[in-house]
C-alpha cells in the first residue's frame, strides 16, 4: 500500500508529493532490513560479552572491561552487561565504580536479586549500613529463606551496634577499649574511612603514630577529596623524622588543591628542611664534611622543635668531626648524640674513632664493644674493634707519634720538622759520657725508628691499623730474626758519626 501510494503520487508531482513518496520508500526500505540490522547488533553484543568472559577467566581483567564498556554502549537497556561489567570492576578493586553499574540494573530489573545482594554487601563494607540494609531485605522479601542476606543483615546490626560502642569508649577516653571494639568494626567495613579514622586517633592518644599512620594511609583512598587526611600523614611522618615521605603526602594534598592553604603552608617548612638535610648528605658524600656541617646547623634552626631532626643532625655532625680529623670536637659532639639517640652504634663508631685520633685507645675500645652488642654481624665494628685493641696493646710498647712528640694525623713535612729537632737534639755527638752517649743513642734509634715508619705510607698504614713494622713478632717467619736497619746518618754534615742499628 505505502509503495503503490508512492507511486500515485509519482515522481513527477509537486514538491510535497516527492517528499511523501521518499519518506515512504524509506520506511519500506527499513521494514526490510531492520530485522538484519537487530540480528547483527545482538551478535556484536553477544560476541563483547563472550570476550569479556573469557578474559575474565584468564585473569585479563582490563582487557575483559573494555569488551564489556563496548556491550553497555551498544545495548545501555540490557541490566546484565551493567552486572557483568560491575563484577569486573569489583575483581579489579573499584568497588566504587560498580556500585553505578549495579544500581543500573536494578533499575532496569528491581527483582534482580543478585545485583541488590552484591550491592548490599559493598554498601555494608563501606559502612553504609541503613542503604544496605535495604537492600537485603529486599533480597529477603523475595527470598526469605536467602542465607547469606539473613547473615549479612546481622553484620549490619553488629557493625552499627560496634560503632556505637566504639564512640562511647572514645568519649570516655578508654583509647584501649575502643581500639578494640573498632577491630570488629573494621573486620565488617573494611571500606568505612570513619572507623579507620577513629581508630587513628585513639592510636595517637596512646602516643603510637606509627599505628596511625597505618590506619590513615587507606582513608586517603576511600574518600574521593581527603586533604585532611594527606596532611595529618605528612605531619605525622615529619614527626617521626621521615622529611621524606612527609613530603611525598603533603604534594597529594596540593595535587587535589594547589591553593590549599594549610597543605602548602607545611609543604614549604618540610620542602626546606628536606633541602637542607638532603645537600648535607651531598656534602657528606663528596667528603665535604665542613660544608655539610653547616648545612645541618641550618637545618636544626630551620626546625628547632622537633627533636628528631636536632638528634639527627648531631649524629651526621659528630660523623663528619671524626671524619675531619678533629678528635676532641668529635668526641664532644658524638657523646651529646650518643645521650639523645644510646643505641646509635653510627655514633658509637664515630666516637671510636676520635678516641682513636686523641689517642685514648682504651674508650675507643670500649665504645667498639658497646656498638658490636647492639650489632653482632656488622664487619665493620668487628674490624674496628681489633684495630682498636691492637692500638691500645701497641701504645703499652712503643708508639712511633709519642716518640717524635705528634698527633697521629700529622703530615710528612711536620713528621720530618720534628724528626730533625729532635735528632739534632740527640745526637750522640752532643753528649761527653759514655753512660750519656749510650742513653743518647737509644733515644737517637727510637726517634729514627719513628721517622722511617711515619714517613712510609705502607708502614704507616699497618702501625696505625695496630701493627708495628719494626716489632720482631710481626715479622714474617715467627720473629726469629730481629728486623734490621743499617744507614749512616749526618743530617748536619758535622763529623763522620757512622752508626749500624739493630732493633731488637
Amino acid at each position: 500500500m505505502a509503495v503503490a501510494a508512492a507511486r500515485g503520487a509519482g515522481p513527477g508531482g509537486g514538491g510535497g508529493a516527492r517528499l511523501i513518496w521518499a519518506v515512504s520508500l524509506l520506511c519500506v526500505l527499513l521494514d526490510l532490513q531492520l530485522p538484519g540490522l537487530l540480528a547483527a547488533g545482538q551478535a556484536e553484543i553477544e560476541n563483547h560479552l563472550e570476550m569479556g568472559r573469557k578474559l575474565l577467566a584468564a585473569g585479563q581483567l582490563a582487557e575483559a572491561l573494555s569488551h564489556y564498556h563496548s556491550a553497555v554502549e551498544s545495548d545501555p537497556k540490557n541490566y546484565l552487561t551493567y552486572y557483568k561489567r560491575a563484577t569486573i570492576y569489583l575483581a579489579m578493586g573499584k568497588f566504587r565504580a560498580a556500585l553505578p553499574d549495579l544500581s543500573k540494573a536494578i533499575e532496569l530489573k528491581p527483582d534482580f536479586l543478585a545485583a541488590r545482594l552484591q550491592r548490599g554487601n559493598i554498601l555494608l563494607k563501606q559502612g553504609h549500613t541503613q542503604e544496605a540494609r535495604q537492600d537485603f531485605e529486599a533480597v529477603l522479601r523475595n527470598d526469605p529463606g536467602h542465607k547469606e542476606a539473613e547473615s549479612q543483615l546481622a553484620r549490619a546490626t553488629e557493625l552499627e551496634v560496634s560503632m556505637q560502642e566504639a564512640q562511647a569508649a572514645y568519649r570516655r577516653k578508654d583509647y584501649a577499649g575502643a581500639i578494640g571494639i573498632l577491630g570488629h568494626a573494621i573486620e565488617i567495613s573494611p571500606w568505612d574511612p570513619e572507623a579507620k579514622e577513629l581508630r587513628a586517633e585513639c592510636h595517637l592518644h596512646l602516643g603510637d603514630p606509627t599505628k596511625a599512620i597505618l590506619d590513615l594511609k587507606p582513608t586517603t583512598k576511600l574518600r574521593s577529596d581527603n586533604r585532611a587526611a594527606f596532611l595529618k600523614l605528612s605531619r605525622l611522618y615529619y614527626r617521626l623524622g621521615e622529611h621524606e615521605e612527609a613530603l611525598a603526602q603533603v604534594r597529594e594534598c596540593l595535587k587535589l588543591d594547589q591553593d590549599d592553604k594549610a597543605c602548602f603552608s607545611h609543604y614549604k617548612q618540610v620542602k626546606k628542611l628536606s633541602k637542607q638535610l638532603e645537600s648535607a648528605e651531598e656534602h657528606v658524600t663528596a667528603q665535604r664534611y665542613e660544608d655539610a656541617i653547616e648545612k645541618y646547623k641550618a637545618a636544626m634552626k630551620t626546625e628547632p622543635s622537633v627533636e628528631v631532626y636536632t638528634t639527627k643532625a648531631k649524629v651526621r655532625i659528630c660523623h663528619c668531626l671524626s671524619k675531619s680529623k678533629r678528635p676532641r670536637e668529635a668526641i664532644d659532639m658524638c657523646t651529646e648524640a650518643h645521650q639523645r639517640d644510646p643505641r646509635n652504634v653510627f655514633v658509637l663508631r664515630d666516637r671510636a674513632e676520635a678516641y682513636i685520633l686523641n689517642e685514648e685507645f682504651e674508650k675507643a675500645v670500649d665504645d667498639y664493644q658497646e656498638a658490636k652488642e647492639f650489632d653482632m654481624e656488622n664487619e665493620e665494628l668487628k674490624e674496628g674493634l681489633e684495630r682498636a685493641q691492637k692500638l691500645l696493646k701497641q701504645s703499652k710498647k712503643r708508639d712511633y707519634y709519642k716518640i717524635l712528640g705528634i698527633r697521629r694525623n700529622a703530615n710528612k713535612q711536620e713528621i720530618i720538622k720534628a724528626y730533625r729537632k729532635l735528632a739534632q737534639q740527640w745526637h750522640p755527638d752532643n753528649f761527653q759520657s759514655d753512660e750519656e752517649k749510650k742513653e743518647a743513642e737509644k733515644k737517637f734509634i727510637d726517634i729514627a725508628a719513628a721517622k722511617e715508619v711515619l714517613t712510609d705510607p705502607e708502614m704507616r698504614q699497618k702501625f696505625d691499623s695496630g701493627e708495628d713494622p719494626l716489632d720482631p713478632e710481626n715479622q714474617q717467619g715467627g720473629g726469629g730474626h730481629a728486623h734490621q736497619w743499617p744507614f749512616e746518618f749526618n743530617p748536619f754534615g758535622s763529623g763522620n758519626f757512622h752508626f749500624k742499628f739493630h732493633f731488637n
